[in-house]
Formats: structure tokens, sequence, C-alpha cells
């Protein structure tokens, strides 16, 4: 049996640092100690990899808070590396002797050694104080991760490492249980690679694995799906992640941009609550079904087209849900059945009802979509006249009928009056091509509410503001539907300000970026 290498006492985790040269590599790191002390060094991402382990040694000599992997990874196994096996273990043994503690052999190399060879390699590791950690990747799907580590188990390493692509969330759960289930005879690593695989970044030390990666930070990743390590410290609390850490998510696609992961795990650090919110990739609903029932998960914020999917996989609903047909927030009940409510609804109420006696009002809602559905409903419940007009006419017409509405053709607007204008339409989101729901004469009312929040000033918003009238930001909505979440999931109040604070703050940062 092969002795062991030193036993490590390792951050949960470690920053992959990467660069054209050694100089940069070292100040790359060097940059990073605000968030970091433990990184992986990719010897590959340079020209001549051996010629910067002078640098990392005396950086190394100098910083011995830092905790150190040496990867330099050949271009057959995925790496940037071109030169022989034998080099790339020249390599990893001074990497060794500069003071890496950790050297990073793929399995690939690993099998193509012989046994006396391994066997030296091990015992050159040991005499330079490092230890043998023996990867697998593979770059296009997660299947076999049992097999994979078992390959890997059977030269004994120090670390097992075991990397997929994530194609769904369910893959996530496939690296979780390959964690679970070797966390106890081995120091594992498992990660899914891709933006699905987050879970498996975040989750995967509170399942078993000694550490996960993390990128410096935005635009340096060394890996499809890689978040930095401010990202995984500061959003999502890593540190504090355990057993009894109750799991929560946004469903959607595209989800990357989205808000709610700032907004609840922000609440549920201020009311002290063990709780994390991850942004989940959804490409199909069965797949997140999956993940909230085996993860499993406490509750999830779906986006469309989830919020119609949905509903047949309810228990049951609130009535709002069940009227408006319509699920924006799935909760686990305790006998493990989902139960759906409709926040848009209390999102678009609140903040109205703080400006405007809404029974008697008569208010116009612009769009038919999900949000509009809500929007009808809510304020018809509040007895407002309401009037819906929608680009087509037959959809505005249907909603009316349903929800007890009036439908307007746009050409009938000009001459109308209303109290409050809704804009439940994306016209006018970032990136979103043309603006203006309605024309300069068409708005005539005493307040307007657009419901989209990102840019925090709509064009919308900027024109009735030029005309004198009162305006509410979609950030409103945004946040009130997340507050009435928060205490659907925690029972507790939300911290409204708090959370409006920080998406505000965000919001603006964006702008400026």
């Amino acid at each position: 049996m092969p002795v062991p290498g030193p036993r490590l006492r390792l951050p949960k985790v470690c920053v992959a640092v990467q660069a054209e040269t050694p100089a940069e590599l070292v100040a790359r790191a060097e940059g990073a100690l605000g968030d970091a002390r433990f990184f992986e060094f990719r010897l590959d991402s340079l020209d001549k990899p051996a010629a910067g382990l002078p640098k990392l040694k005396e950086f190394l000599g100098r910083r011995r808070d830092v905790s150190a992997i040496g990867t330099c990874r050949r271009k057959p196994n995925g790496g940037a590396f071109s030169g022989s096996l034998n080099s790339e273990l020249d390599v990893l043994l001074k990497a060794a002797e500069a003071g890496c503690q950790i050297v990073d052999l793929e399995i690939e190399s690993a099998e193509q050694m012989t046994k006396p060879q391994m066997k030296k390699f091990r015992e050159q590791l040991r005499t330079a104080g490092a230890s043998l950690l023996i990867s697998f990747h593979d770059f296009s799907r997660t299947k076999g991760l049992n097999e994979a580590a078992k390959r890997i188990e059977a030269f004994e390493p120090d670390y097992v490492k075991v990397v997929s692509t994530a194609r769904t969330l369910a893959d996530n759960l496939a690296v979780l249980k390959m964690i679970e289930d070797h966390s106890l005879n081995s120091q594992v690593v498992g990660i899914a690679m891709g933006e699905e695989g987050l879970i498996s970044r975040v989750l995967g030390p509170r399942e078993g694995a000694t550490f996960t990666f993390a990128s410096l930070g935005d635009g340096t990743e060394t890996a499809p799906g890689q978040v930095s390590a401010r990202t995984l410290h500061d959003l999502y609390r890593m540190e504090q992640i355990d057993s009894a850490t109750r799991i929560f998510g946004v469903a959607g696609n595209p989800i990357g941009h989205s808000l709610s992961p700032l907004m609840h795990n922000t609440a549920f650090k201020r009311e002290n609550v063990n709780a994390v919110m991850l942004p989940l990739k959804v490409k199909a609903l069965d797949d997140l079904l999956r993940v909230v029932r085996e993860l499993p998960l406490g509750g999830c914020a779906v986006t469309m087209p989830l919020k119609q999917e949905v509903l047949p996989h309810l228990a049951n609903m609130d009535a709002l849900t069940a009227k408006i047909g319509a699920c924006n927030t799935l909760r686990t009940g305790a006998d493990g059945k989902l139960y759906g409510f409709n926040t848009d609804v209390a999102g678009i109420i609140r903040p109205l009802e703080k400006r405007v006696k809404l029974q008697g009002a008569r208010v116009l809602v612009v769009g038919a979509g999900g949000a509009g559905r809500a929007a009808v409903f809510g304020l018809v419940d509040q007895g407002a006249e309401v009037f819906v007009v929608n680009r087509t006419h037959e959809k505005a017409v249907a909603l009316g009928r349903k929800a007890k509405a009036k439908s307007l053709k746009q050409e009938a607007l000009a001459k109308q009056k209303f109290d409050v204008i809704v804009n439940s339409t994306p016209l006018g989101m970032e990136g979103m091509k043309g603006s203006l729901p309605l024309k300069e004469n068409e708005l005539n009312a005493n307040l307007v509410f657009d419901l989209v929040y990102n840019p925090l000033v709509t064009p919308l918003l900027k024109l009735a503001h030029s005309k004198g009238i009162a305006v509410i930001s979609g950030l409103e909505m945004f946040v009130q539907q997340g507050a009435r979440q928060f205490e659907i999931w925690t029972g507790k109040p939300a911290p409204e300000a708090e959370m409006h604070r920080v998406v505000e703050l965000a919001l603006k940062r964006r702008a400026e970026g």
C-alpha cells in the first residue's frame, strides 16, 4: 500500500488560476488573496510550464498561508500541455518541489504509467512533501461516475477528483451521490461542469466533497459553469452550508442574470434562516421536478413557461393560482408533495394599494401574458374596473372574458382616461428590441406602473415622468412578490427594505457596468 501524503486542512473553495505568463499567473493569485488562500495553478496554460515554477516557488515561499495544487494537463486529456507523459511528470514533480502541496495527475496519464514509474513518482512526491490527486474529466456528459471513481481509487491516491458535464439539473444528483458514496473511504472532489452544474459546485462539500472549484472572477473561468470565489462566499455563503441547510431554487431558462438568489439569500442571512437559493437552468419541467423531489428542495420560484406546465403536478394550490392558471411559487410540504402559490398578484397589488384606492379605479393592463393575467385577475379581485389591451386583440378579449374585465383595441386608447396604467409586457427590458408599449398620446393616467425592473428607469417611466405622471418601478413588484415567497417558505415576515436595497444596488451596478 502506498504511503499517504500529508493530511492537509484545506478551505472548501479552491480558486483555479491560469495565465499566459508566469508573472501574470502569480499576479492573479496575489490579487485574489482577499477572497482565497487555496489555488489551483494551471501550469499547462503557460507556453513553458517549467519556466513558470521559479516565480511560483517565490510566491509560495512568501505566502506560507496559501495551499496550492499544481496541474499540467496534457492536450489529449483536455488540457493545453503539448508535451509527453514524462514531461508532464517532470513539471508536476518540480511543482511539488516549488511548494505545491498537491499535484493533479489525470487518470489517462496514471493508466499509461508503468507500476515502477508510478511507485517512483509517488516516492518523489512524498520526498517533496506533496500529495497526489488523480482526476477524471468528461467534457460531454455525466455518466459512469462510480466507475470513474473506482478507476482512480485503484491507484490509491490521496485525492479522487471526478468531473463531468451537466446537460440536465438531474446530472447534479448523480455527482452528489458519487461524492456521498466515495467520501467515506476517499478524499473526494466531484463537480459537474456547465451552467446546469451549479448545484454540484455549491452543495458538493455538503455531501462530503473535500473542496470545490471557483474562478478568480467573471471572465477568468477555467471550466464551463465555474463561478467566482466571491460569489460562492458572499452570495451562497458556502462556509455556512451544512446538512440542515434548506435548499431553494429559482428555475428558468435563461436564469444566469436572475436577481432572485441575491434577494432571497440576503433575506435568509438577515433573518438568520439556514437556507440558500440557487439559480436552476431548466430546459424541461420533468428535470426540475426530479431535483425538487430528490435533492430535495424546500421550495422553488418558477418562470414562464413553467408557471403553467407545473399545475398538473401540484397536490394543492391557492385560489389565485387556480383562478389565474399560473403558479410562480412552489413549496414542498412535510408530506413531500408540491403546493403552488401565485405571488405575482401580491407583487402588483401591494405597491398599488399603497397609492390608490383600487375599489372602482379604472385600470388599464397592457399585455395578456403571464404577468398580465396576474395583474388583471388581481385587480378585478380588488374591485377595480379593468381594461386589457394586447398586441393580439383576441388574447385581450379572451382574458377579459375569463377575468370579468373589458378589452380595448389599441386605437381606442388615445380617447380614454385611466387612474392607473400597468405595463405587463417585456417592452423596455434591457436588451429587448422595441421600448414603448404605448405611444405618448395613449399615456393618459394618473399613475403608471411598469412591471419591467431592468433597467430601473424604463423608457415608459421616463416618458410618464416627462408628462408629470406619478410612476412605480418594476423593482417594487419584484421585491413584493419575493417578499411573499419568503413568507410562504419561512413563515417569517420578509425584510423588505433590505431586499429592495440589494436588488436596487445590483441594478445600478449593472447599468454602470
